[in-house]
């Protein structure tokens, strides 16, 4: 299970219609996390190291959009306080 980190022209943010998604914040802090869903993101602000189950990091910062797959375990490192867009799917 691949993490995807990508940037995005504003023509596929809006096209997206990413900033209507919801709104998540979280402060600096390391946690657990289990998707049960496809998740795509757009970090707005931060900062995060993401620890896949095979121990890989994967660094996810300001600008990045990031699609997390369903079934994906991992550890967040959240090394500057993020705000990000969300959706499941």
């Amino acid at each position: 299970m691949e993490i995807i980190v990508r940037r995005l022209s504003e023509r596929e943010i809006e096209d997206y219609s990413v900033y209507a998604w919801p709104l998540w914040t979280k402060e600096i802090s390391e946690f657990d996390w289990d998707y049960e869903a496809t998740e795509d993101c757009l970090l707005l602000t931060g900062l995060v190291e993401v620890t896949n189950n095979k121990g890989e990091i994967i660094t996810i910062q300001s600008g990045d959009y990031v699609t997390f797959p369903q079934g994906l375990t991992c550890r967040w490192k959240v090394i500057e306080p993020v705000k990000k867009h969300y959706r499941f799917r």
